[in-house]
């Protein structure tokens, strides 16, 4: 299934209109204390509204509703509404350590304020401004979300810090892996798991579950992780494969953008392993050379002739089919297990 299911449409609607409200209410507040603050706080309704699947929101509704939660419910909505926050506060930072031009097919916020410190003629370096201001913007959306959350139960509220403190611990081990030219496969997976897909699917099921049901968390936190974890995997790894593969119309990204930027995944890890001699030479540019786009066709090819993607493609497969196995035996209700099997087939064969 690569069309988003309706019930990932509908979650996705309900919390894009509570993003509205709160950020048009931050954008008004803010803009009437100073005229300039005004565009900076708007730049995270321009992000959120630019696109993005809402999964996070998803899986953290279906957690609620599989332990008992009501799925009207304004608190899910508001927990939905600050996983988006979260990523946003991400992918505000993630584009300026990627050095990143454009996002979902727009220009990123960095770029932005650097042109028009250029325009302005302002003091001092315009990119300097720009990641400043994106950083601060970032830091802006970080708060934001966690005052949506304000009175969740105790037990949930530390899944919500763990989970914040994994999303940074696996940007940096993505950061630091692109620097070390880091090609082994079992810290490629290390970095998959937990710069995205723990913080993606295992931890927003975790989040949910916990907010209905806090007293349930001995037996709802394994048989969520059983789902969550692999699938997580499965989601990342296709993730990978898009950044490799993808087409921009698609993806919002250059062709090939993973390559370009030298990004440790188990994609390019696996087809290392695979390689043969004078492959290896040829893969081992990347991360090391500017790619220009007859150098990444180049890449790809000797990534599909190792046999490595069509091993992904498999490995994305059983992973996806171990978490639906998974879900089948968890403790939660019928409703809640139909649509995570549906959601389990569509982040593993997406193509955006």
């Amino acid at each position: 299934m690569s069309t988003p299911p309706s019930s990932l449409l509908r979650i996705a609607g309900l919390v894009e209109h509570r993003l509205g409200e709160v950020l048009r209410s931050e954008e008004s507040r803010w803009s009437g204390f100073d005229p300039d603050l005004g565009s900076p706080v708007g730049e995270i309704a321009r992000l959120i509204e630019a696109g993005g699947k809402r999964l996070r929101p998803a899986f953290c509704h279906w957690g609620y509703v599989g332990a008992g939660g009501d799925s009207g419910s304004s608190v899910v909505i508001d927990a939905g509404a600050a996983l988006e926050l979260l990523h946003a506060f991400a992918l505000f930072h993630d584009d300026i350590m990627d050095g990143s031009s454009s996002r979902r097919g727009e220009p990123v916020t960095h770029e932005v304020f650097a042109a028009e410190h250029r325009g302005s003629g302002g003091s001092g370096e315009s990119r300097r401004y720009g990641e400043g201001i994106a950083i601060l913007v970032g830091d802006l959306a970080f708060v934001y979300s966690d005052r949506l959350l304000d009175g969740i139960p105790a037990v949930a509220r530390d899944v919500w810090h763990e989970l914040r403190i994994e999303l940074n611990v696996g940007q940096l081990l993505d950061l630091m892996g692109s620097a070390h030219h880091e090609r082994r496969r079992f810290k490629a997976e290390r970095i998959c798991r937990y710069k995205s897909g723990k913080y993606t699917i295992e931890r927003p099921l975790h989040l949910g579950a916990l907010m209905a049901a806090p007293d349930r968390a001995a037996e709802l936190i394994p048989a969520l992780s059983a789902y969550g974890l692999p699938l997580g995997d499965a989601f990342q790894m296709r993730d990978d494969v898009m950044g490799a593969f993808g087409s921009t119309e698609l993806t919002g990204k250059p062709v090939g953008d993973d390559l370009r930027e030298g990004k440790p995944t188990p994609l390019l890890a696996l087809a290392i392993e695979m390689a043969s001699e004078g492959q290896r030479t040829i893969l081992d540019a990347v991360g090391r050379e500017t790619l220009d786009d007859a150098r990444v066709r180049e890449v790809q090819d000797v990534i599909v002739a190792t046999g490595a993607l069509e091993e992904m493609e498999r490995t994305i497969a059983r992973l996806a089919a171990e978490a639906v196995e998974a879900i089948e035996r968890a403790p939660i209700t019928e409703d809640a297990r139909r649509e995570l099997i549906v959601l389990a087939d569509y982040v593993s064969r997406r193509q955006s």
